[in-house]
Formats: C-alpha cells, structure tokens, sequence
C-alpha cells in the first residue's frame, strides 16, 4: 500500500507519500506546498493543481488527512475548512480511498502522546523511515498522517485476517 499524507493549510501545505510492504516503511516522497498570500481561491486553485500533480507522479493507492482539531479564530478554521475541501476532492477524484485522523491520534499513534511537540513527531518520521535528517514540520506532519494511515490499515487487516 502506498499512501499519501497531507498536512492542509492555505499557506502552506505539508505532504508525504510513504509506501508499507510487510511491516517496512519506505518514504517515496515529501515536501511542503508554499501558497503564499495571495487571494484565497487562487491558492485552492494551486492546491488542486499541485496535488494533482505530485499524485500522477507518485501513484498512491490511498490517501489520508490531518482533520481538524481548532483553530485561532473563525475565519482562520474557515479558510483550513477550504483547504481540507480541496484535498479531500483531489484525493477523491484521483480515485483513493480517505482516511481522516485527528492530530492527538497521529502523535498518539508515532510518539504515545498526544501532546508530542512537532520537533518530536519530526524526529520520530525520520527515525521511522530511516531519513538523514528531520523533514520540514508540515512535510513531518503529512508523513505521520500516512505511516497512521499505514498501521491503522495494517492493524485493520490482521483483525479480517484473524476472524
């Protein structure tokens, strides 16, 4: 199973594409979408296009998203509100089954804790898929989404297999 994870936000957007075989993890791809700050349809518009874009490229049979957890203020959870849209409709027109997973889970899942720093969940990525150094926080972060996705299908899995 290969899978893509995104971190969504308007200005900058976190993904990672990691594949499972057995129980290894393989990091395919990462990186950090930077929206800028111009007019909020424009950078949707960029979303769908580059995720488009770095799905052709990296083929994943799945994807899975941080949802969200809070926000500052209203209009701050209505433009990650637009964002999160946008994704999940890439993904979903791109043909992948989605999986939605809150923050303190994806931290739980990696770290134990649900209060893990994104220092943390970065290093714990990088352990994890044997990377030389820490991804950028928003990369780290799709990337735990992913490998979440990863154990929750593989854990799923045993479960059907054991009935």
């Amino acid at each position: 199973m290969r899978v893509i994870g995104v971190d969504p936000g308007t200005r900058f957007l976190g993904w990672g594409v990691v594949e499972g075989r057995g129980t290894k993890l393989r990091h395919v791809g990462s990186g950090v979408l930077k929206l800028g700050d111009g007019p909020l349809p424009d950078r949707l518009v960029a979303i769908d296009q580059q995720l488009m874009t770095i799905i052709a490229e990296h083929q994943p049979t799945a994807g899975a998203v941080e949802s969200i957890f809070f926000a500052k203020n209203a209009q701050t959870a209505a433009k990650l509100g637009h964002a999160r849209g946008v994704v999940l409709l890439a993904l979903r027109r791109a043909d992948l089954s989605v999986g939605e997973y809150p923050p303190a889970r994806v931290k739980r899942a990696l770290v134990g804790g649900g209060r893990a720093t994104k220092e943390q969940v970065a290093r714990i990525v990088a352990s994890l898929l044997a990377l030389p150094e820490p991804p950028p926080e928003d990369a780290a972060d799709a990337l735990a989404v992913a490998i979440t996705h990863l154990n929750t299908e593989r854990f799923a899995s045993a479960l059907r297999a054991a009935r």
